[in-house]
Order: structure tokens, then C-alpha cells, then sequence
């Protein structure tokens, strides 16, 4: 029997080779696992746990390990964002107006990663209805990560898949899913030294996902390497008949497409991302990535997105506007909570007033503004207009390259208390990955270094629409060649 500091250590990779040559066994895996979720608990990276019932599933996944029937992920732990409907299983979207919500189907993506072998240690935290940057809006509190500052005050483990990635930092799940509509899987894990994938819009099924803004969310996987980020998606990846939005392509073996060779491709470097005020430490990485993917025989160049600018501000209309339509549903009528008033509009306002955060009010009024007549055109209608044109733009860049490369994030994680203030403020952590989602491009953040601070920081690949093969080849080619091994890393730090 291996020790389960060892067991928590390893990836997903080396964990099913482990349990394929009876190295140890599903049940020591998730117990480990378990154990390890127990000690950190204090990090409230779960909202809720499934300790007794993943215990139950590693004794299922050894007998047909026993029988020689195995699946793809079998035996894997793994944690699941509060997101997804998870059927007879408390989900919450961490708002207190789903507090007691227990969903009567499974969506989607977590029947496809049951149905691979993965066993689910619970549900993870996030901000409240997925609208955050540091998982500071959650009716549960807020998630923490392993990753400290130098007075050891924790950072924020990003957001809005923060309980995520806190969950695989901490060596509490070997992977998590995630979902994002302006960079909460890529920010996050860029936030914590981790892999987080971003697919294309429609190559993951959105049915049973808790809806933000329906146009932008796309779930994806948040893993420790590479290797793993290509497992989890090959496993989550498809056409599904019960989201109108899935896109009926070929899934392709990712494991053999991220083997291929850079040799002769073309990256392109937007200018419009090479910031006044970017920090020389997040410039000096972005720089040394440039030279990684140079050396493996890439030929990087510098490349025009000239809408990029706006990005931020057409999102910041789209999304809320997306989230003000999506959220009216929570009534107090149908299901969720339900404040009595003595009147129906009375209980509808109890109910939200009641039920929602701050952050969520806040975006649902933006959005109700913006939809509203007399400024629906002025706003709505003129930020739609403006993605229509940057998706031009990116198809325009791709026509001269086959890959885009910028920092994920402009900052480290910031420390617990230490966040900015000003909600505008904080919207600015998704100026890098915004983009993405309004034109419905794949990205994915490698860990690739630490801050000034020696704290975690990320770079983001862009690719066109279902590369995520070409992703994964030249992510792996970053992290192989990271500044600081980020599982090196991430060992000293939950160490202290």
C-alpha cells in the first residue's frame, strides 16, 4: 500500500497506471483522497461533500478493475463545480436562493464523467451563480487557496471556478470541472499554478449547467497537467442532443494530437495586450514564453486585434444582460427559495432581495438597464454589433497564425482582504480572457511561472474554433518548459 501523501501527489496519469498494475487500489486512491479533502477543509473549497457515496463508487470501480472492465477515468477522484445539476445531490450555484435545491436529473458532463469511471467527492464552491473574479460572492463563503503570501495570509484562489481549483491546488481532487463565461476556468487556474481548458463554444453540453449568460458559458476541465487536461476533456467533450447549442463534430484523440511537433506553426503576439501598466514580471514571462515556443520552432510574431480594447465593455453588456433574462426564473414561485409577501410582486421581491448577492443584484440590474426599451439599442444592440466584429478580427488574426499568445491574467492572486474594491477594478482580472468567450474560441492557461511575489502566474494560448488538440500540443510544450515547475511548486507551497 503507498502512502497517502504519494497517492495525492500523483496525477491522473500516474494514478491510472497505479491502479491498472495493482499498485494500490480505487478505494486507498479516494480514501486518500477524502482524508486529504478532511485537512483542508478549513479552505471551504466544497460546498457540499459525497464522501460516503465516492467511497461506495471506489468499491465498484475496483471490481470491474478486478474484471478487466475498465473505463477511461476509472477510479479518478474528482471534484464538480456547484454548478453543474448533479441528480439527488444538493446544487446550489452557491446562492442562497438555490440553498435547497435538489436537482431530479444530471447534467450532462457529470453523467459523461460518472459514466467514465471518475467518482466525485462533491460539489465545489464558486461565486454566487458563477459572476466573480476571487470567489468572494458565495452565499458559503469564500473559497481559500493552498497559495500564500509571504506573511502567509491566503490568496484568493480566483474565480468564478475558485472551489475548483482551491479543491486540485490543495491536493484534494486530482481535477475538477469548471465552467467559463469570461475566463472563470482559465483566471483561476492561472490564480493557483494549475492547467484550466476553456472549449470552444458547443464542444461541451451546457444541459443541466446553472445558466450565467447562455451565449458565453462553456464548461471545461481544471487539471495539474497537460496530460490530464486531455483525459478530462476527451471524457467531457461531445455532441448531446439535449443542448440546442452543442455542435455536432468529431472528438478527436487528444492524447495523440497534443504529441505533434510546433515545428514551422505561428504564433502570433497581439499588440493590443502589451499594456502601459502591465506589470514587468508578468511581461518578462510572457516574453520567455515567446522564446520556449520559439526554441521548439514556432515562429512567433507580433499581430493586430484592434477591437481588443473593447472587449471588456462588450461583455460587461452582453453577459449581464444574458444574466438578468436567465436569472428571472428564481421567483419564489417554481422552485428555490421563497420569501412570502402579501401580494405576488411583494413575494417576488422578498425573494430575490432575499436570495441573491450583492454582485449578483448588481449585474442583474446592469443587465435589466441595458435590455430595457429606450436603451436596449443604445447598449445591447451596439455591444452585439461590436462581437460580431471581433469575431471578424480573430478570424482575420487566424488567417495569419495558428495560435495566439498573451498572459492570462495582469496580476498573481491577490491576498484574502486585499482585493480590489471597486467592482470595475476587479472586472479588469478578465481583460486576457474575456475575449474568448465572446467569440467562442477554445483557450487554455498553463502555468508557466511566479510573480515578484512568488506567486503563481499563467499564460493563455488562444486557438480557432474546436482546436483544442493544438491547444493541448502547445501547452505542453510550455509547461515542460515552465520558469518554475508548477507541481514543484505547488508541493512547497501546501508544505508551509
Amino acid at each position: 500500500m503507498t502512502d497517502k501523501s504519494s497517492l495525492t501527489h500523483l496525477t491522473i496519469t500516474q494514478a491510472l497506471e497505479g491502479l491498472r498494475t495493482k499498485a494500490f487500489s480505487a478505494l486507498e486512491l479516494t480514501q486518500a483522497h477524502v482524508d486529504r479533502a478532511q485537512e483542508t477543509a478549513p479552505l471551504n473549497a466544497f460546498i457540499t461533500t459525497t464522501f460516503e457515496q465516492a467511497i461506495e463508487r471506489a468499491k465498484h470501480s475496483d471490481l470491474r478493475l478486478a474484471k478487466g472492465e475498465t473505463r477511461p477515468l476509472e477510479g479518478i477522484p474528482i471534484g464538480m463545480k456547484d454548478l453543474f445539476c448533479t441528480k439527488g445531490i444538493r446544487t446550489t450555484a452557491a446562492s442562497k436562493i438555490l440553498g435547497d435545491f435538489i436537482p431530479p436529473y444530471e447534467s450532462t458532463i457529470s453523467q459523461k464523467l460518472l459514466e467514465a469511471g471518475t467518482i466525485s467527492l462533491g460539489k465545489t464552491n464558486l461565486d454566487e451563480f458563477a459572476m466573480g473574479s476571487a470567489n468572494l460572492t458565495s452565499a458559503f463563503g469564500p473559497a481559500l487557496s493552498p497559495w500564500k503570501d509571504g506573511a502567509g495570509t491566503h490568496c484568493v484562489p480566483g474565480g468564478s471556478s475558485g472551489g475548483s481549483t482551491a479543491a486540485v491546488a490543495s491536493f484534494s481532487a486530482m481535477a475538477a470541472t469548471g465552467t467559463d463565461t469570461g475566463g472563470s476556468i482559465r483566471q483561476p487556474a492561472s490564480f493557483t499554478g494549475l492547467v484550466g481548458l476553456k472549449p470552444t463554444y458547443g464542444r461541451c453540453s451546457r444541459y443541466g449547467v446553472i445558466a450565467f449568460a447562455s451565449s458565453l458559458d462553456q464548461a471545461g476541465p481544471i487539471t495539474r497537467t497537460v496530460e490530464d487536461c486531455a483525459l478530462m476533456l476527451q471524457a467531457m467533450a461531445g455532441y448531446d442532443t439535449l443542448d440546442a447549442t452543442s455542435v455536432n463534430v468529431p472528438v478527436p484523440d487528444y492524447l495523440q494530437e497534443m504529441k505533434g511537433s510546433l515545428q514551422g506553426l505561428k504564433i502570433g503576439l497581439p499588440t493590443q495586450c502589451r499594456l502601459d501598466d502591465l506589470r514587468p514580471d508578468v511581461a518578462a514571462l510572457w516574453d520567455k514564453a515567446a522564446d520556449v515556443l520559439t526554441q521548439a520552432g514556432a515562429h512567433v510574431i507580433p499581430i493586430e486585434l484592434p477591437l481588443l480594447k473593447y472587449a471588456l465593455p462588450a461583455y460587461y453588456i452582453i453577459a449581464p444582460a444574458e444574466a438578468s433574462s436567465n436569472l428571472a426564473r428564481y421567483d419564489g414561485v417554481r422552485y428555490g427559495a421563497r420569501v412570502e409577501g402579501d401580494s405576488l410582486d411583494a413575494l417576488y421581491m422578498n425573494t430575490r432581495s432575499a436570495g441573491f448577492g450583492d454582485e449578483v443584484k448588481r449585474r442583474i440590474f446592469v443587465g435589466t438597464y441595458v435590455l430595457s426599451s429606450g436603451y436596449y439599442d443604445a447598449y445591447y444592440v451596439r455591444a452585439q454589433k461590436l462581437r460580431a466584429r471581433m469575431i471578424e478580427d480573430f478570424k482575420q488574426a487566424f488567417s495569419q497564425v495558428d495560435l495566439i499568445l498573451t498572459p492570462s491574467a495582469p496580476t498573481p492572486p491577490f491576498v484574502i482582504g486585499g482585493e480590489p474594491k471597486d467592482p470595475v477594478t476587479m472586472y479588469m482580472n478578465d481583460i486576457f480572457t474575456v475575449s474568448a468567450n465572446l467569440a467562442g474560441l477554445p483557450g487554455i492557461s498553463i502555468p508557466f511561472g511566479l510573480s515578484s511575489e512568488h506567486l503563481p502566474l499563467g499564460m493563455q494560448l488562444l486557438a480557432p474554433a474546436f482546436q483544442e488538440g493544438l491547444l493541448l500540443r502547445a501547452g505542453k510544450v510550455l509547461y515542460d518548459n515552465a520558469e518554475t515547475h508548477p507541481l514543484t511548486a505547488l508541493k512547497e507551497a501546501n508544505r508551509k
